[in-house]
């Protein structure tokens, strides 16, 4: 893993997904309403979220590829709820798991997000960029430009 040396980044890189910070904090609830969460995405820029159950426990995800799947088929999105739209495959990673390791499930599953769990049920999502910016070690700051 090749990085550079910059402030906020710990010596050697970052290396656990847990030691980066996320920027897809959003998390869908069972039962929500298949408009809201189009809605939600595309106010977001979010390509897509994890659903938890009312334990936070991750049931499924939604991403843009399954509301425009529904859409696709006719269906009614205000009709519908997380868990019709939801792909029901329950990948994640922990906050433990390495970023080398979150890159190749990534890359296999052909994933935008990756769900992380956490005590408790799923805390967020890490993104490609996510990864891409730990990778080549920089902080989150490199999208405003200041250290």
């Amino acid at each position: 893993m090749s990085t550079m040396t910059m402030p906020g980044v710990p010596v050697g890189g970052f290396k656990t997904v847990g030691q980066i910070v996320a920027t897809n904090e959003m998390v869908f609830q069972a039962g929500q309403n298949g408009l809201a969460i189009a809605v939600e995405l595309l106010s977001s820029h979010t390509s897509g979220a994890p659903v938890v159950d009312s334990k936070n426990e991750l049931i499924g995800f939604i991403s843009e590829f399954d509301v425009l799947k529904v859409l696709r088929a006719n269906k009614e999105l205000s009709q519908m709820t997380a868990e019709q739209i939801m792909v029901k495959d329950r990948i994640a990673v922990t906050e433990d798991t390495t970023i080398d390791e979150a890159v190749k499930l990534m890359e296999e599953k052909r994933l935008l997000n990756l769900p992380v769990k956490r005590e408790g049920g799923v805390a967020y999502s890490i993104t490609r960029h996510d990864l891409l910016r730990a990778w080549i070690g920089l902080g989150l700051d490199i999208e405003s430009g200041t250290p």
